[in-house]
């Protein structure tokens, strides 16, 4: 039953259920979890719910989203409250922790690259060794859409903002390499997006 806090975002709806039969397999019992551009909370909400965590951090830039995030996992113990996080700024403000596994959906390609610098970068910071970064979204590959329908937002985005737009995974691995985050694999999801795994 949703309450008239919660924001209901058809994808998320869409897309939680796939994503989170991946998450099973990588994330750890007693894992602690801090969510990248938690949006709705739609996605915290029902990872918390479904997984064996220890603790499931949610946040997001835009304040206007976190009465929503706030009304999805209130009831859920393993989520704390949710934090205002943006990425290209030094040092995060979430304290001196760091976290298991960091999850992203759909945020590189609505925001300038710098905001995926910045994701890398805290990753890094932010992570246990052997910890998971998790992104998910549309990608190319090698420099290619990976179907029309990609290609046709990526152009969409970039007419909306020129500093956004689909990600090229080849440049993605190599700036995460860079920042000691090694790829290890990429597994094809619905709706031509894709969940792509780096170790710290």
């Amino acid at each position: 039953m949703t309450g008239p806090e919660r924001q209901i975002w058809p994808a998320a709806e869409r897309n939680k259920e796939p994503i989170l039969n991946v998450l099973r397999r990588l994330v750890s019992p007693g894992a602690t979890v801090l969510e990248v551009a938690s949006g709705s909370g739609q996605h915290a909400a029902h990872f918390a719910a479904q997984l064996d965590l220890a603790s499931y951090q949610p946040t997001d830039m835009d304040l206007g989203h976190h009465p929503s995030i706030a009304a999805w996992t209130r009831d859920l113990p393993a989520v704390l409250p949710v934090q205002q996080l943006d990425v290209t700024r030094d040092p995060w403000p979430i304290g001196d922790v760091r976290f298991d596994v960091i999850y992203c959906a759909n945020m590189i390609h609505i925001a300038p690259f710098e905001a995926c610098l910045g994701l890398l970068r805290g990753a890094a910071g932010y992570l246990n060794s052997g910890g998971l970064l998790c992104l998910y979204g549309p990608f190319m590959v090698d420099g290619q859409h990976t179907a029309p329908s990609n290609a046709e937002f990526d152009l969409s985005l970039r007419q909306r903002d020129p500093r956004w737009g689909v990600r090229d995974l080849t440049v993605v691995t190599r700036r995460a390499q860079e920042r000691g985050l090694e790829y290890c694999e990429k597994v094809e999801m619905p709706a031509n997006n894709l969940l792509v795994v780096f170790r710290y």
